[in-house]
């Protein structure tokens, strides 16, 4: 069976990548959605660049509630996709950190308070860092029966300061690119 590969720009937030994977799934026949891209950290141990493997999605948002009634707010990845990435991952020799992450509506940096927003998530979460799509890929995945997987490299670290450049961010995420493009012919 020949496979085709997609890539796509979703946009930035859960609505965006909502609406592009429940089309994507429910309207185009796509089987599997691997996500990449960029995260933040609150994990004093990440580093800028490491890449993330996300495990499981947490929001504070209502995504599940809107679509379909659903009050969720802590979905997983597929398990399945995500075993096929870091069996890529090791072939490659690539370092990944599979870990939880948050889904946010905002960017830390706009928060009038992070510490704030971090006390009220979940502690048994043990989130590691935030980026804004992947809870909705992972529900419209659940929902329709689809594979969803999520890779983040750190550009920022929250307990550090630390920040990529621009000129950084763009050149520093071709390891995790590879890595999700290899791990799609290995599917």
């Amino acid at each position: 069976m020949e496979k085709k590969l997609l890539l796509w720009l979703h946009g930035m937030g859960m609505p965006s990548m909502g609406i592009y994977s429940y089309e994507l799934y429910k309207f185009y026949d796509v089987e599997n959605i691997i996500r990449l891209g960029s995260c933040g950290s609150y994990k004093k141990e990440l580093n800028l660049f490491d890449i993330l493997l996300v495990e499981n999605s947490y929001t504070e948002g209502n995504y599940a509630l809107t679509l379909n009634n659903d009050i969720c707010h802590y979905i997983n990845a597929t398990p399945e996709l995500n075993k096929v990435i870091e069996e890529t991952a090791k072939n490659l020799n690539f370092s990944i950190t599979k870990c939880n992450i948050l889904c946010s509506e905002v960017f830390d940096k706009y928060m009038t308070s992070v510490d704030e927003m971090l006390l009220r998530v979940p502690k048994e979460y043990d989130i590691a860092g935030a980026e804004m799509e992947s809870f909705a890929l992972f529900y419209n995945a659940k929902l329709l029966n689809k594979k969803a997987a999520c890779l983040a490299t750190v550009v920022d670290t929250y307990y550090s300061n630390e920040e990529a450049s621009a000129e950084d961010r763009q050149n520093s995420l071709n390891q995790m690119i590879k890595l999700g493009l290899e791990s799609f012919l290995n599917l």
